[in-house]
């Protein structure tokens, strides 16, 4: 098939790779514009375009797709279907009626459930005992499109998101090869999706991060490995953040914030329900830590009563 790809992250360099493996034509790859990044600001392409470069596939950097005369281009290129993953541009009418077969997503959630733009990190933060990905046909809404075929996986107690990250973008670069293939031979039947068990995964701020100890154990506990690596999890100890890396669950008595001691060395934190024992901990511009080690070169003494963010954030998790 001639196809176009529209992609930017790291989520969607598995599946560019697996439709050229597959044979299929990519005659346009779409990504965002390079930005400034690291020392000297030099400008950093995206990891799919990083990949077209070497596959030596033609990149295309719009910084938006809202004018006519870039639908006229997309036009052009005459396109069987566009495959979209992780793109990061709004795709107007034009864009998505362009291909034969349309546009195709692949969304990291087991829709409807986690329409938007985080949903592997509010899915391991809701405690959610499955995910998996599912391919679409795009319409103008969000993530609202009749589903073509989905794969599951579970959630584990172990995972974050970025382990489920990485599992999700190689089942989604199998299944959108099954997927075309369904397509052009006819063989998928697009399913609208259900209005029932819709919920929304609003995106990540920096400001969730911070842990309210009022909250839950469990909740917290999720929490660390949902917000991992990105935008992590942290707590504030005489005027300076320390970031928490790992963390399991624990009896702790006391009100919620007070610090004890396992008798291993590691510190264990009342939570509103529970305690939250602290398995890793870093200092700003520090190595991470095993938190027995950290605490010998970093005083928390027990009875220590850590503070809570003045205004809990927006609750995010929407257990089923």
């Amino acid at each position: 098939m001639k196809i176009a790809f529209l992609g930017t992250s790291e989520f969607a360099v598995p599946a560019l790779q697996a439709l050229v493996d597959a044979g299929h034509d990519v005659i346009a790859v779409y990504t965002r514009t390079p930005k400034p990044a690291g020392r000297g600001n030099q400008e950093r392409k995206t990891p799919v375009h990083r990949l077209a470069d070497t596959l030596g596939l033609p990149v295309r950097t719009p910084k938006t797709l809202k004018t006519e005369e870039e639908a006229a281009a997309f036009k052009a290129l005459d396109l069987d279907a566009a495959v979209v993953v992780s793109y990061g541009h709004i795709l107007t009418r034009p864009f998505l009626e362009a291909p034969v077969l349309g546009c195709v997503n692949i969304h990291g959630s087991l829709l409807p459930r986690w329409r938007g733009a985080a949903p592997i990190h509010r899915a391991i933060l809701a405690g959610d005992a499955e995910t998996g990905v599912t391919t679409m046909r795009m319409d103008e809404g969000l993530d609202t499109g009749p589903m073509l075929l989905a794969e599951r996986t579970p959630i584990s107690a172990a995972d974050t998101a970025e382990s489920v990250h990485d599992r999700l973008a190689a089942l989604g670069a199998t299944l959108i090869v099954s997927t075309l293939d369904g397509l052009v031979r006819g063989t998928i039947d697009p399913t609208p999706q259900p209005e029932q068990g819709v919920t929304y995964a609003h995106k990540l701020g920096r400001e969730e991060g911070v842990l309210d100890w009022r909250r839950p154990a469990a909740e917290l506990e999720r929490k660390v490995r949902a917000f991992h690596p990105w935008p992590g999890t942290s707590f504030t100890f005489n005027g300076e953040p320390i970031k928490v890396l790992g963390a399991a669950l624990a009896l702790a008595g006391g009100a919620p914030g007070t610090v004890s001691l396992a008798r291993d060395g590691f510190p264990v934190v009342t939570c509103g329900v529970g305690g939250l024992r602290l398995l890793k901990l870093q200092r700003p511009g520090k190595a991470a830590q095993a938190a027995d080690a950290f605490l010998r070169g970093f005083a928390l003494p027990a009875g220590t009563v850590l503070p809570s963010p003045a205004i809990a954030a927006l609750p995010q998790s929407q257990p089923r």
